[in-house]
C-alpha cells in the first residue's frame, strides 16, 4: 500500500521563526544529517557522569551530580498548587529530600529490586518518591490517581507491590477493600496523614522527618531494573514493561535533542507521571539536563494553562494532541491575551499530531508544534522533529542520533524490509538502546514475540518519505480494509479536523458484505456549532474532496466527547467494540467518555 500525505508537499513549516526573547538561542541539534551520520550510542553513554564508585543511577544524574558540580542552588522542581500555592526545591534540597525518602525505604526493609508504588496527583512528595526510591535501589511504578480500584489491584499484584505511597483518602477509597488479599504489600505512606492513622498505615512526613539527608545512593548497575510502567492491551490483563537505570542515557540524549532543553530554560511537562512521559519526561529528562520543572497539580484549564505559560516564562512546553485540541476548541484568543515571547519549543506527545494542529501552533504561538513518535516500550523518544529542521504537519519526524528505524513486513520466515519512498509497512527498530524495555514482568513468551528478524516490531503502520520522514498511518489492528484498499484512520481524522466545525475526531471499520468494511466516523463538535444533517454532508463534502469518495466517512456521528485514555489517546478499539457489541476489553485507562 502507497501511502500520499498531502501536506508533505504544500504546507511544510519552517521552524526557524522563533519568539523574540528566544532569537538568539542556538538549538542543540543544528544539522540533522552530519550530526547523525556515524553517531553511536557510546556517544550517547558519555552524557551521563556514573556513579563516582561505579555503575549507574537515574537519580544520581537527574539530581546528585548537578549538586556536586556547584549547579545545587538552581530551582529543580517548581511546583504550583491547585489554590496556586507555589514550592521550590532547589537541586540541593531535592537531593536531600530524595536521599531521606531513600533512608525510609531502607529503614523500612525495601530492597535492592523490589517494587514501590504510588497512587497520587501531582504532588511534590510524588517526585520526591520517584527519585528515593532509584536512590535506593528499589523499582518506581506510578499509578494514576484516577484509576479505580480494580486496576489499582491488578497492577500491584502484577508487580508484587512492596510498598505504595498515597494519601489518605485514595486508600480507603481504592486500596482498603482489598489490601489483605496482597500479601506482598508490607507498608502504605501516607502524604496527608493525619492523628487518625488507618491500621497498618505509616504517616510519610513522619518517616521523613527522622531520615538521613546524606543517605549514600546505592551502587546500582546500568542493566539493573529501574522503572516498571503499564501499557494496556486491547484485551487480557495490563503489561508490566520493565526499564532499567541505563535508561536515563537515552532520557539525556532526547532532552538534548528531541526536546532541545538548555540548562537555564523553565519547562512544562504535562504529563501524569502515571503515563510513561510523565516520568520520562516530566521527571528524568529535564532534570538530567539541569532544567527547571514545573508542575501544575491541577487538571486541564485554559486560562490557566496561558497563564503559567506567561507567569513561569515556559520555554519548553511538551504537551499532548488532546490538550492541543482543547486549546484550539477554547479559541486563540485566549492565547493573544498572555505574553507568551518565552516560548522557544513546543512539543506534542501521546498520538499522531494531526498536521491541523500544527499549523494552529505556528498561527497563534509564532512557532509549530513538533510531534514526535515513541512508545512506552521504547521508553524514550525514537522519532522527532527538530528545532532548526523544517516541519512536515502530519509527520513524526526522523530517527533520534544513534536510532535505526525501519519500515518492514512481516514474513512466514521473519520480516522483509520496505524501501521504497511511500510504502507502508510496520514501524520497526533496531534493539539496543539505552531506554528500551527489558521484558514484561512474568511474560517472557509475549516479550519475544516484540522482536523478529533483528528488528523491534512496534506494531504500529507508517511509511518513509523520499527525505527520511516518517508518516504515521495507524496501529496495525485500527487499519481498515475497504473494497481493496487499506486506510489508515489518522489519514482520513485529520482531514475531517480541517472543518472549523471539528473539534475531535475518530473513524473505525464498520464490518459491510459488498466491501468488506466502511468507514464511519465519530465525531465531538467545537462550542458554537450545533450537530445536524446539513453540517453532517458538509463535513462529508469535505472528506471527499480531500481523500476521496472511496477513503471518505460513508457514516457520521456526533458525539459530545470521544472516550480517551488519561494519557489522551483516542480509543478506536472501544468505539468500535461498542459499535458491534463486543467486549470492551481492558478500559482501565480511560479518562474521557461520552456514549
Amino acid at each position: 500500500m502507497r501511502l500520499t500525505v498531502q501536506w508533505s508537499h504544500d504546507r511544510a513549516l519552517s521552524c526557524h521563526h522563533q519568539a523574540p526573547e528566544n532569537l538568539a538561542r542556538a538549538p542543540n541539534l543544528q544539522d540533522y544529517d552530519s550530526f547523525t551520520a556515524g553517531y553511536g550510542l557510546d556517544q550517547a553513554r558519555a552524557l551521563v557522569e556514573g556513579l563516582p564508585q561505579g555503575g549507574l543511577n537515574i537519580a544520581h544524574e537527574a539530581v546528585d551530580r548537578h549538586v556536586h558540580a556547584g549547579r545545587g542552588d538552581r530551582i529543580a522542581l517548581r511546583w504550583l498548587g491547585k489554590d496556586d500555592s507555589v514550592r521550590e526545591y532547589s537541586y540541593r534540597q531535592l537531593m536531600a529530600e530524595s536521599n531521606r525518602f531513600a533512608s525510609v525505604l531502607s529503614g523500612l526493609g525495601i530492597g535492592r529490586g523490589e517494587r514501590v508504588f504510588s497512587l497520587c496527583g501531582r504532588q511534590p512528595e510524588l517526585y520526591i518518591a520517584a527519585l528515593g526510591t532509584l536512590k535506593n535501589g528499589s523499582v518506581f511504578s506510578p499509578l494514576f490517581a484516577a484509576f479505580g480500584p480494580e486496576p489499582v489491584r491488578s497492577r500491584m499484584e502484577i508487580g508484587e507491590a512492596r510498598l505504595l505511597v498515597t494519601t489518605a483518602s485514595l486508600y480507603r477509597k481504592k486500596v482498603l477493600p482489598w489490601r489483605n488479599e496482597l500479601p506482598s504489600l508490607g507498608q502504605v505512606l501516607l502524604i496527608d496523614a493525619g492523628d487518625d492513622l488507618p491500621d497498618g498505615c505509616l504517616s510519610l512526613a513522619a518517616l521523613m522527618a527522622d531520615a538521613d539527608p546524606g543517605h549514600a545512593v546505592a551502587a546500582t548497575r546500568p542493566d539493573d531494573m529501574a522503572l516498571l510502567h503499564f501499557t494496556s492491551g486491547t484485551t487480557g490483563r495490563p503489561k508490566g514493561a520493565i526499564h532499567v537505570h541505563e535508561a536515563v542515557v537515552f532520557h539525556t540524549l532526547t532532552g538534548l535533542y528531541a526536546l532541545d532543553l538548555h540548562p537555564d530554560d523553565i519547562y512544562w511537562c504535562t504529563a501524569d507521571p502515571g503515563w510513561v512521559t510523565g516520568t520520562s519526561y516530566g521527571i528524568i529528562a529535564p532534570l538530567s539536563l539541569g532544567v527547571t520543572l514545573i508542575v501544575d497539580e491541577a487538571e486541564f484549564d485554559a486560562e490557566r494553562w496561558y497563564r503559567i505559560l506567561e507567569q513561569q516564562r515556559v520555554a519548553v512546553w511538551y504537551t499532548a494532541p488532546t490538550a492541543i485540541r482543547m486549546l484550539m476548541k477554547a479559541g486563540s484568543e485566549f492565547a493573544q491575551q498572555h505574553d507568551l515571547s518565552a516560548l522557544r519549543f513546543l512539543a506534542s506527545v501521546g498520538e499522531p499530531l494531526n498536521p491541523e494542529a500544527v499549523v494552529w501552533g505556528q498561527r497563534t504561538f509564532g512557532i509549530p508544534f513538533h510531534d514526535n513518535w515513541w512508545q512506552t516500550e521504547t521508553g524514550g523518544i525514537m522519532i522527532a522533529n527538530y528545532a532548526a529542521e523544517t516541519v512536515k504537519p502530519g509527520s513524526m519526524g526522523r530517527p533520534l542520533p544513534g536510532i535505526e528505524a525501519g519500515i518492514v513486513r512481516r514474513t512466514d520466515t521473519g520480516v522483509s524490509e520496505v524501501t521504497a519512498a511511500g510504502e507502508v509497512g510496520e514501524l520497526a527498530l533496531k534493539p539496543g538502546w539505552p531506554s528500551m524495555f527489558r521484558g514484561y514482568l512474568h511474560e517472557q513468551a509475549r516479550y519475544e514475540k516484540c522482536f523478529a528478524g533483528g528488528w523491534y516490531l512496534s506494531g504500529d503502520l507508517a511509511s518513509r518519505d523520499e527525505d527520511g520522514y516518517y508518516w504515521f498511518v495507524g496501529r496495525a489492528d485500527d487499519v481498515i480494509k475497504s473494497a481493496g484498499h487499506l486506510i489508515g484512520p489518522f489519514e482520513v481524522e485529520s482531514a475531517l479536523l480541517e472543518h472549523p466545525a471539528v473539534a475531535e475526531a475518530a473513524v473505525v471499520g464498520i464490518p459491510d458484505e459488498v466491501a468488506g468494511e466502511t468507514i464511519k466516523a465519530y465525531v465531538a463538535l467545537k462550542p458554537g456549532f450545533c450537530a445536524s444533517g446539513e453540517l453532517r454532508r458538509e463535513i462529508q463534502g469535505l472528506a471527499r474532496k480531500r481523500l476521496g469518495a472511496a477513503v471518505a466517512p460513508k457514516a457520521i456521528a456526533f458525539r459530545e466527547n470521544l472516550p480517551k485514555t488519561r494519557s489522551g489517546k483516542i480509543m478506536r478499539r472501544l468505539l468500535k467494540a461498542r459499535e458491534l457489541g463486543l467486549p470492551e476489553g481492558d478500559i482501565s485507562t480511560l479518562e474521557s467518555d461520552e456514549r
